[in-house]
């Protein structure tokens, strides 16, 4: 009766705005004083995390993001992509899509995508004759499609975080960011071909004009975005060409991102620009490593007190098949992406489906992949996906009338979603073939 109470207060506290942190972190010292444990267990998780190097890599590629999200950068590259594609039928559609995945796999907010990028081309699209409802959804799905691209901040996070769980439960299965780096690709770049043949078959139908392809063009928005064009394929080809780490490809990227916004393209100021946008993404960076502390306590005292074993046992009794197991966790991810913003699902729910895959058979890094894939969904998810109020917020427009609008998007990308679950080798064959570590 206690703890139901307990539990209800909490829940009550959590409606009223309390921080996440704080509810993961009374919940975590409730569980330890149940068990009679002593709970500086819970706090010596906030002195181990410091010890992951790839924990460096979270502050330096967010500032990198949020100074390409202040900068001209989003107007150059949509530029770039539209002197490229603007040729084909939907081809601005198909622009407003590989913009989005570039800058989300960048900054690793979609919101901010959104916000900059659809806010930017949502009146273009409307004036280039795409229907209204066409538009709407595409900006709104966009937002969260890079996500499974490097060096999305998703992606460091989920791999530090199963890696400290395998860590505490005693595995040896390391997952590893180069590795789901590469391994995010063949999925991220499936989601935004299907994207694009609906895009390709909407232009045509719509019977939108198109641009004339001219080199000249190509060559002047190339010219233009010179330097931020080369920057995904330096931390690509750096990481899988040996030359450095990701971590020391964060650095290297938030160091060549701050001389050409700052002194390149001299769109921010160095003396007041970039203090405030050092304290904006910092602001976020502090957050995520408090709920990381908060949520590694909480994981402890799982695995102590073997959660993840007992929540197997229990689906076992009525699951025996890997392909449905599958396919309600697909379910599960879908709601937790619905109700939950990405970096606290990551934190919050990794601890108990990892182990549970692996009992599966799940690969880890294909896990990693499917768990990402099905946040970026869970997006989108009516009736509370965050991207559909934010989407009805900067375009102002009611949710259903967002909603219904995205509704094509949420069922092709659950298409590819079936792919992506159900052929692991379109995760893990880039792995194998470069043989990344």
């Amino acid at each position: 009766m206690e703890s139901i109470l307990i539990g209800l207060l909490l829940a009550l506290v959590a409606l009223l705005g309390a921080p996440l942190f704080a509810i993961i972190g009374a919940v975590t010292l409730i569980a330890f004083s149940f068990t009679q444990t002593d709970s500086s267990i819970a706090i010596v998780e906030l002195y181990r995390i410091t010890s992951e190097s790839v924990l460096i890599a979270i502050p330096l590629f967010t500032f990198a993001g949020y100074m390409l999200a202040k900068s001209q950068t989003p107007k150059r590259l949509i530029a770039f992509s539209r002197a490229l594609f603007g040729w084909m039928p939907g081809g601005l559609a198909i622009v407003v899509l590989v913009s989005c995945a570039v800058f989300t796999a960048f900054t690793g907010a979609s919101g901010v995508t959104i916000v900059a990028l659809g806010g930017l081309m949502y009146p273009v699209l409307i004036q280039e004759k795409y229907p209204e409802p066409f538009s709407l959804g595409l900006v709104t799905t966009s937002g969260s499609l890079g996500l499974l691209f490097p060096p999305s901040l998703p992606l460091i996070l989920y791999a530090m975080v199963a890696s400290l769980i395998s860590a505490q439960s005693g595995s040896f299965s390391i997952v590893s960011v180069n590795q789901l780096f590469i391994a995010g690709l063949l999925p991220g770049t499936l989601l935004v071909v299907a994207l694009s043949l609906y895009s390709i078959r909407k232009g045509l139908t719509a019977r939108v004009p198109r641009i004339a392809f001219s080199w000249s063009n190509v060559w002047g928005a190339l010219k233009g975005a010179a330097w931020e064009v080369p920057l995904p394929f330096i931390i690509i080809g750096g990481i899988y060409g040996g030359f450095f780490t990701a971590t020391e490809a964060a650095a290297i990227t938030a160091f060549y991102v701050l001389v050409v916004e700052v002194f390149v393209y001299r769109d921010l100021s160095l003396v007041r620009d970039v203090p405030r946008v050092m304290r904006e993404s910092m602001l976020l960076v502090g957050a995520i490593v408090v709920i990381i502390g908060s949520a590694l306590g909480l994981t402890n005292y799982l695995i102590i007190e073997e959660i993840p074993q007992k929540v197997f046992q229990i689906i076992q009794v009525h699951i025996s098949s890997k392909a449905v197991f599958l396919i309600l966790l697909n379910i599960f991810l879908l709601i937790v992406g619905m109700m939950m913003d990405i970096f606290s699902a990551i934190i919050v729910v990794v601890p108990l489906v990892v182990p549970v895959a692996r009992s599966f058979g799940v690969d880890p890094i294909h896990l990693g992949v499917l768990f990402l894939a099905n946040l970026e969904i869970g997006y989108l998810t009516p009736p509370v996906g965050l991207n559909l109020f934010i989407s009805s917020f900067r375009f102002e427009k009611s949710i259903a009338r967002v909603t219904l609008a995205t509704l094509p998007y949420i069922g092709i990308l659950l298409l590819a979603l079936l792919v992506i679950t159900y052929v692991p080798e379109l995760s893990l064959v880039l792995t194998r073939l470069f043989r990344v570590q």
